[in-house]
């Protein structure tokens, strides 16, 4: 078996949230007007929450004008972005929970960002790091959060709220593959359509498939993988999936391409997996999975490939267990939840799979989502 790291996918979200409570921002928005010099009470909260998220170096900019960036830094001070907000209702929200507000401000147009947005986020994430109060709060937070149980039901519904929002959507920026993965970029200059298709061959290869050979897939996106293998490798391939929109897209790329006698896709969960194969192969399925469920998808794989099969699970990862992100969690992947390495052998150990290989690919996956960035903007 083989578990392969990416960071998170993102998007931008539909949703809205509530805004604070009115009686706290008409009390606001009443006080008399402070002494000249003195700080405002926004502020004096903002640079708390500057301090709390470890003093990136960003600058606020409040509807009034005021500014607010790390502490001692002189106005002009080099900062990566300044975020301006536009209202006493968004920054109160942010105040109230900086991690879902923040981006749900930023995505429905109420803050806006002078800048580079990733470049924003990777300082704020490294400044995290350092931060003791966010430490101590994250793992006040760890402890209390406990992980989805991901049921039939549940899976569907989850699945529906992120891959069945349009297929005309995604085609606008993953390229002509449909590939909604890691790639794998075999030179600095390879675009992503190729990186694709080699991130394809690179599993091809990796599982050691056959001409003639059967293939079961679990989680088969938009179908590029399973076309790629019966068409490159010579291969019969089941695969299977719960978005509807996917497999109705798959099902008619088969068809355009004349090798729906070769591919079969089947709108289903991966624990209804029937029959026998050679190999097992799940690509960016694991994370919809959760941990409770591990032991199913290793009594699945068993009762696939059997004694002498041969499998390969790729998915995003984390370093250690810990919850998703608040707002992708809420937002983008309900239900979902990264593993990490120690946690992805509660499938294989209880049935003595032999890991044989396991790469990281965190950097192709990082030039993904550059790629992915550039087309959606």
């Amino acid at each position: 078996m083989n578990a392969w790291n990416e960071s998170m996918k993102s998007a931008v979200p539909s949703q809205r949230t509530a805004g604070p409570p009115p009686q706290l921002a008409q009390d606001l928005d009443e006080r008399p007007a402070r002494p000249a010099g003195t700080r405002s009470v926004e502020a004096r909260l903002l640079s708390r929450l500057l301090d709390y998220l470890g003093n990136p170096p960003l600058e606020f900019v409040l509807w009034t004008g005021e500014r607010i960036g790390p502490p001692g830094a002189p106005p002009d001070a080099a900062i990566v972005a300044r975020v301006r907000v536009s209202n006493r209702a968004t920054l109160l929200g942010i105040l109230a929970d900086v991690q879902v507000r923040f981006p749900d401000a930023y995505s429905e147009g109420r803050l806006e960002i002078e800048g580079d947005l990733v470049r924003l986020l990777e300082e704020v994430y490294r400044a995290g790091r350092s931060s003791p109060q966010q430490s101590s709060l994250r793992r006040l937070v760890e402890r209390l959060r406990r992980p989805h149980v991901n049921t039939l039901s549940g899976s569907r519904e989850n699945i529906h709220h992120h891959y069945d929002i349009g297929n005309e959507f995604y085609s606008l920026w993953l390229g002509q593959t449909m590939a909604y993965t890691c790639a794998y970029y075999p030179t600095p200059t390879a675009t992503l359509d190729e990186a694709q298709t080699a991130k394809m061959d690179h599993v091809c290869r990796k599982v050691r498939l056959r001409s003639g050979e059967s293939v079961v897939e679990a989680g088969c996106g938009w179908g590029a993988l399973a076309l790629h293998m019966a068409q490159h490798y010579g291969v019969k391939v089941r695969a299977f999936n719960i978005s509807h929109e996917q497999v109705a897209y798959a099902r008619a790329r088969a068809a355009k391409l004349g090798m729906s006698s070769r591919v079969e896709y089947i709108e289903d969960d991966y624990r209804n997996i029937s029959g026998h194969y050679d190999a097992f192969v799940s690509v960016g399925m694991l994370e919809h999975v959760g941990v409770a469920n591990y032991a199913a998808l290793g009594e699945v794989i068993a009762r696939s490939i059997g004694a002498n099969g041969r499998g390969l699970i790729h998915s995003i990862g984390r370093n250690r267990p810990v919850p998703l992100q608040p707002w992708i969690e809420k937002r983008i992947f309900p239900g979902a939840y990264p593993p990490s390495l120690a946690e992805m052998m509660q499938i294989f150990e209880p049935h003595d799979f032999s890991v044989l290989d396991v790469e990281n690919l965190r950097l192709h996956y990082a030039q993904t989502l550059r790629d992915w960035l550039a087309l959606y903007e």
